[in-house]
């Protein structure tokens, strides 16, 4: 699979860029099924750009029943805490009009006991809208962070998450605070039509080189079945530009 890569000038410009083209992408994809199924990321930068997509004018020529939107990983935490990539972003979506019931959201200890029973719980979830066969649904695009370290969703480099083989995984030990932690598993990010990694900053740009030359690191062993792009700024993509 061909890897394509955009540069763009600064994080302001890659957030409303990738939230637009995330919007032109449901929108081509509700034009030959009614029903699209987008994943959404946290951090810094994927926040920005949920923001920016509930703010897109495009939405209004989306019919928002028909439009499913998951997380790509959730920190393992109280529903509302500040340390979940949910909360920031669940009232943008709101107001702009996606129903509650369609952002399927990972849930938390005031919820279930574990990280575990909340991942079994979310891969219920998930195979709730997958197609015969699959175990997941058929993501139209997945969105994904890049860490400094190559990680994405909260599969670290060397964890033993990594290796599985299910839709979802619970994460203990996770080398970035908070330690647990529920992700998708690279099979299910896989499955994905549309990868997209999208990376800003200076201190993402060895990682992103890493990807783009080799799968050594999570980052570089994801990809779409039908595209894997790269979305970045200037300086995330400096040192592969060397």
């Amino acid at each position: 699979m061909t890897r394509e890569v955009v540069v763009h000038p600064d994080a302001g410009v890659l957030a409303h860029a990738t939230a637009q083209r995330l919007a032109l992408a449901a929108l081509d994809a509700q034009s030959v099924r009614p029903e699209v199924h987008v994943v959404l990321t946290g951090g810094r930068i994927g926040t920005r750009v949920v923001e920016q997509l509930a703010a897109s004018e495009l939405l209004a020529a989306l019919d928002l029943t028909g439009l499913h939107l998951w997380w790509g990983d959730e920190r393992f935490e109280p529903t509302g805490s500040d340390e979940r990539n949910d909360t920031a972003v669940l009232g943008a979506l709101r107001e702009a009009g996606v129903p509650d019931a369609n952002v399927h959201v990972v849930a938390g200890p005031d919820a279930v006991g574990s990280p575990e029973e909340a991942a079994e719980r979310y891969a219920a979830e998930l195979a709730r809208y997958a197609p015969d066969g699959a175990q997941v649904p058929s993501f139209d695009v997945l969105v994904l962070g890049v860490g400094p370290d190559g990680h994405v969703a909260s599969l670290f480099p060397g964890h033993e998450a990594l290796s599985a083989t299910g839709a979802t995984v619970g994460v203990h030990g996770s080398p970035k605070p908070p330690p647990e932690r529920v992700s998708l598993t690279l099979p299910a990010i896989d499955a994905a039509r549309r990868v997209w990694l999208v990376a800003s900053g200076a201190e993402k740009a060895d990682a992103v080189a890493a990807g783009l030359a080799s799968d050594d690191l999570p980052c570089g062993r994801v990809h779409g079945t039908a595209e894997t792009l790269w979305l970045l700024d200037v300086e995330a993509s400096a040192a592969a530009a060397r």
